[in-house]
């Protein structure tokens, strides 16, 4: 778990906005919403926005930032999605190009931003049932991969689910998928539980993205739908140009887990 603290998820975001350093975002102001970052050009926003409607468990829409300004007005009111968020990820014709601190250079009128719910919001329930979590306690991200589950495709947008891992113990299980299943703006209940290669993941060990954990034998892997599936869809898709935010470095909003 992180070693910083802020008192509100404003103070946060200003802290990355001027920061040289990024820091992970799992258990940073656990009362609020947390969120995924998309910015297409508004020649592919149409498209990516039926793709979300379609796809509503791992692209839980949040807001839709489409007034040409990378500016919040209902998550996170006046914050600036292109510089109030850790670490962002670049993709040029699928391919990542970049991990900047910010991305504003990159920003024009003709892009639209789309905030996704993510699981982090809802870990804090999780602790405050008591169940542990293996990357608080190992300082790590939670780990993600890349799936065999098949999104629901539009001409453009296709590809496979990506999902993320935490470690619960057997005893815990129904506990864990009783609270996030309240919660389906962060994603929902589990979409698998249980012997990894089901899903097509060959190795929990070497996650796609984030960190890998350790799992005890009184331990099950729980996997999540994830907001980092449009950076996989994007991979497949080819947009000219996709920003994202980079895995684990998500957008801290104003609004409370509800």
């Amino acid at each position: 778990m992180s070693d910083f603290y802020f008192k509100s998820p404003g103070e946060a975001r200003l802290f990355f906005r001027k920061s040289e350093t990024a820091i992970p975002t799992a258990g940073l102001c656990p009362e609020y919403i947390q969120a995924n970052l998309v910015i297409l050009s508004d020649e592919d926003s149409p498209e990516f926005l039926e793709f979300a409607h379609m796809n509503p468990k791992p692209c839980p829409l949040l807001e839709v930032l489409c007034d040409g300004t990378p500016i919040s007005k209902e998550m996170a009111p006046q914050s600036d999605v292109t510089t109030d968020i850790p670490k962002y990820s670049v993709y040029k014709n699928g391919v990542l190009v970049e991990e900047p601190l910010s991305v504003q250079q990159y920003w024009d009128k003709n892009m639209t931003g789309f905030l996704i719910g993510c699981s982090l919001t809802f870990e804090a329930a999780l602790v405050n049932a008591g169940i542990r979590l293996k990357h608080y306690e190992e300082n790590k991200r939670v780990p993600m991969y890349d799936t065999n589950i098949a999104c629901a495709p539009t001409k453009k947008f296709f590809g496979n689910y990506v999902v993320s891992m935490r470690p619960i113990k057997k005893d815990l299980i129904d506990t864990a998928v009783e609270i996030t299943s309240k919660m389906e703006y962060a994603h929902g209940a589990p979409v698998h539980i249980g012997d990894p290669s089901k899903i097509g993941i060959t190795n929990v060990n070497c996650p796609d993205y984030g960190d890998a954990l350790s799992i005890n034998d009184d331990e099950v892997p729980v996997f999540w739908a994830c907001g980092v599936t449009p950076q996989a869809v994007a991979k497949k898709a080819k947009p000219k140009m996709m920003i994202a935010h980079s895995p684990g470095y998500m957008l801290i909003c104003d609004k409370k887990i509800f």
